[in-house]
């Protein structure tokens, strides 16, 4: 059954699902690898759609896919699908170009964290309704951080408390995005970096262990866990 987004939402999310995804093997485009039997791309928008305050989702996909990507989404949720572009930076600013007049919330999802929950879509778009310009979930760094140098050599032991692991979907006011994009000199592979540059403050709020990056085999086999248990 296809979810019906919400037409009075005041949220837009982009979904850059242009990448090779290279560290999950050899295959289709990253966001085309299946979780379960369907693409990391279904089980995202699936749950971007299952958010009560996302009114617009538009996916820049590959070029070369493009209408198979739209003939797998039709049957998931409404959805806009653009040419994405070589570099995430390029893939962001043409689906950003790409929603229509009138949400004023631009949150920017991977496709690679298939699990993320609509509760956090709704929370990072709750902060910014609360007047943040930007805000990223993140998580606390638990392990042990070490700076390394030549030969491998310690170099001294990182303070973890003031660290933080970013996740997405990040949230920015509309015009926040669209003035950091047609500023951006340097690729980055972090919207919130591009923000950062033009001296926006970014905030943070709680993220979630769902919405873990399936980069590599293991990330995709944790993935498939935690679907198998409900997640």
């Amino acid at each position: 059954m296809t979810a019906q987004l919400n037409p009075r939402g005041d949220v837009a999310v982009l979904v850059p699902a242009a990448g090779a995804g290279v560290r999950l093997g050899p295959g289709r485009p990253k966001a085309l690898r299946l979780l379960a039997g369907e693409p990391l791309l279904v089980h995202a928008v699936r749950r971007l759609a299952a958010a009560p305050s996302v009114r617009t989702i538009v996916v820049a996909a590959p070029l070369a896919e493009l209408d198979a990507v739209r003939d797998l989404l039709a049957p998931v949720a409404p959805v806009t699908v653009v040419p994405g572009g070589a570099e995430r930076q390029a893939s962001v600013a043409a689906a950003l170009a790409a929603v229509p007049p009138g949400p004023e919330i631009v949150l920017v999802h991977d496709a690679a964290r298939a699990l993320t929950p609509p509760e956090l879509v709704e929370a990072v778009a709750a902060a910014v309704r609360a007047g943040r310009p930007a805000v990223i979930p993140v998580l606390p760094v638990v392990d042990t951080i070490k700076e390394v140098g030549a030969e491998e050599t310690v170099l001294g032991t990182v303070d973890r408390s003031v660290l933080r692991i970013v996740q997405t979907p990040q949230g920015f006011r509309r015009s926040v995005l669209a003035a950091a994009h047609a500023a951006a000199g340097d690729a980055l592979t972090d919207d919130a970096g591009l923000v950062e540059k033009q001296g926006v403050p970014v905030s943070c709020v709680p993220g979630s262990e769902y919405a873990l990056k399936i980069t590599r085999p293991f990330d995709l086999a944790l993935a498939e866990h935690l679907l198998a248990a409900g997640g």
